[in-house]
């Protein structure tokens, strides 16, 4: 095949070979035989909660096994409409297959990131964290410019976005925020972004105009149901009731109705002030609270999965995944999976899905990435 055919082969050839990588292909074939037994079997239905858990899982299985099988003969009979047409010396079927491999190679890659979509806690809703490090107004103004980065992806998406939690900077910016993002696989895809994220830029707050490095950090863990039991000691907890705050005088409260909780064993602090009510607080802090403890567990288990055994880092340098040069020139480098995008601005403005994907599929692959940090 000519060389613009055959790249858009390998493409598709490695979504393939990811897509049965995560599947564990013999394995999940197993999977969908047994489910498919079950959902013969009459009893099942005696047990509606087990039913539908059944049926959603044969349903992903069988849409994903289905996927990929589609994917990979289409790709056979195109390849071999090329191969004839380039015998038969005819460059308008040959062009023509080539562009049916171009569509596919673009369908293979939605259909691979919605297969990786599949974790325990993908479909749910998210909570994201942000946190200034040190730095004063540099990293403050620097966090919030993440918040509104995460607030119009969002929307890119379609997701439903809430202000949970606000701590204004002393001159600018946000101590600390965080969003609420409601909507199909929210977690799934921004759970790749906890992490520290760094700017590189020429600072506005410097009458020298020189260049600074701002740190911020990235949590995100998911919104769980009430199925889910997360055992909490009441022993555990600090509760703290302050004075809700807010840019511009939004969620300015006269009284104590903002709630911090501080469990102890683990060191997890969660904070709500998004309503009025004080009692409404603290069961909106217990629930996200509920999410860490959960959100950790899960990490445990991909940890142990990958075999690797990583904590939360420091806010600063050497433990980014992620930076933003905006001067001297214009770059944004993901330090694990080596995407870049010389297109800073469209990146803040919400442009986040290509780093998504690709750490998302490194994720299954397991294979780290040499990439060395810009300057």
């Amino acid at each position: 095949m000519r060389a613009e055919a055959q790249a858009y082969a390998d493409t598709i050839n490695d979504a393939l070979e990811l897509l049965r990588r995560f599947l564990d292909w013999d394995k999940a074939l197993r999977r969908l035989d047994e489910l498919n037994a079950r959902v013969e079997d009459q009893s099942l239905w005696d047990n509606p909660k087990e039913a539908q858990a059944v049926m959603r899982e044969r349903r992903h299985l069988d849409e994903a096994i289905s996927a990929t099988r589609a994917i990979q003969q289409e790709l056979s009979d195109t390849a071999e409409l090329i191969e004839m047409a380039e015998a038969e010396g005819d460059d308008d079927m040959a062009s023509e297959g080539t562009e049916a491999l171009k569509a596919l190679a673009e369908r293979a890659e939605r259909d691979k990131i919605q297969a990786l979509l599949a974790g325990e806690a993908d479909a749910n809703d998210t909570y994201l964290e942000i946190h200034a490090g040190a730095g004063g107004t540099e990293s403050q103004d620097w966090a919030e410019m993440l918040q509104r980065m995460y607030q119009r992806w969002a929307e890119r998406r379609g997701l439903k976005v809430e202000l949970v939690d606000y701590h204004a900077g002393e001159q600018a910016g946000i101590k600390s925020a965080t969003l609420l993002m409601k909507g199909e696989n929210a977690y799934g895809w921004a759970k790749t972004e906890s992490g520290v994220h760094r700017l590189v830029r020429i600072s506005p707050y410097d009458s020298s105009a020189r260049r600074h490095t701002s740190f911020s950090s990235v949590w995100v863990y998911p919104v769980i149901d009430d199925d889910i039991d997360i055992d909490i000691n009441e022993s555990d907890l600090k509760i703290d009731t302050y004075r809700a705050s807010g840019a511009g005088g939004q969620h300015v409260n006269t009284t104590d109705s903002a709630v911090r909780i501080t469990h102890v064993p683990s060191g997890i602090i969660v904070a709500s002030q998004n309503d009025r009510s004080q009692h409404k607080n603290r069961a909106t802090a217990m629930s996200m609270l509920k999410a860490r403890l959960y959100e950790a567990e899960l990490r445990k288990r991909e940890e142990a999965a990958m075999d690797i055994h990583a904590s939360k880092s420091d806010i600063g340098w050497g433990h980014q995944i992620r930076s933003y040069v905006l001067q001297p020139y214009q770059l944004v480098k993901d330090l694990r999976t080596g995407v870049t995008s010389t297109a800073p601005s469209d990146v803040l403005d919400g442009d986040l899905d290509p780093f998504m994907a690709a750490a998302l599929s490194q994720r299954v692959t397991g294979e780290a990435v040499e990439v060395e940090d810009v300057d």
